[in-house]
């Protein structure tokens, strides 16, 4: 297991594709944003490993199948080997199965193929700061399924919540990313965070699909 990646001014990139014909292409596009640096590209989920394991590597930007071992496996590695290194999915798949597969499994974001490149490159900053981005299809996927499947409609959330961290919940609820949230409260990403983090502590969530479905439970959203 890895300790803590070393920052260097650029970010450093692993695009994962089983398709060459996208997978090359990206990783040439991506590598002319400014602070991006590719340092791989791999066509699983091992090759992914290796370079991560050859490192130092920022974020991988993760397709869901692929050989050997697909995305969501891939990620759920990473997230126990590696938790410095940060995950975004770009897939054409946004079922249910997959958000939430690969969501649960650890990544900080995802995006289906749609998104441009100003799109992928502000989710792979993002997923380095430690923040998470959703596509809008996604979002409205995540909201969907959670409001079909929330089984306890009014269930409570810890008393100490403060009504600040109700507001983010709520507001996480509503699909906004943390950008959304800042602007929607006038306060900054890095003031978001900081609730997130203490509000996820508090009711006990993992991650944003789970606290999605806490805030439709207790009619937040």
């Amino acid at each position: 297991m890895s300790g803590p990646v070393e920052r260097t001014g650029q970010l450093r990139v692993v695009v994962a594709d089983d398709q060459a014909a996208v997978r090359e292409p990206l990783a040439a596009v991506l590598g002319l944003s400014e602070g991006i640096e590719v340092v791989a590209a791999a066509a699983d989920g091992s090759e992914v490993l290796t370079a991560v394991a050859a490192g130092p590597v920022d974020v991988v930007l993760m397709d869901l199948r692929m050989p050997v071992m697909d995305g969501i496996e891939t990620t759920r590695r990473l997230a126990e080997e590696y938790p410095g290194v940060a995950v975004v999915v770009l897939t054409t798949f946004a079922d249910d199965e997959s958000i939430l597969g690969a969501l649960g499994a650890g990544a900080r974001g995802y995006l289906t193929k749609n998104a441009g490149r100003q799109d992928i490159t502000r989710a792979i900053r993002a997923a380095a700061a430690g923040q998470s981005v959703l596509d809008r299809e996604v979002q409205d996927r995540l909201l969907a399924t959670a409001r079909t499947r929330a089984p306890e409609r009014g269930r409570a959330l810890p008393v100490d919540l403060t009504p600040r961290e109700r507001e983010v919940l709520a507001l996480i609820g509503r699909g906004l990313p943390n950008r959304g949230i800042a602007e929607e409260l006038f306060i900054s990403e890095a003031t978001v965070k900081t609730h997130i983090n203490n509000l996820f502590a508090k009711a006990g969530v993992r991650d944003r699909a789970e606290a999605v479905r806490r805030a439709i439970e207790a009619g937040l959203a």
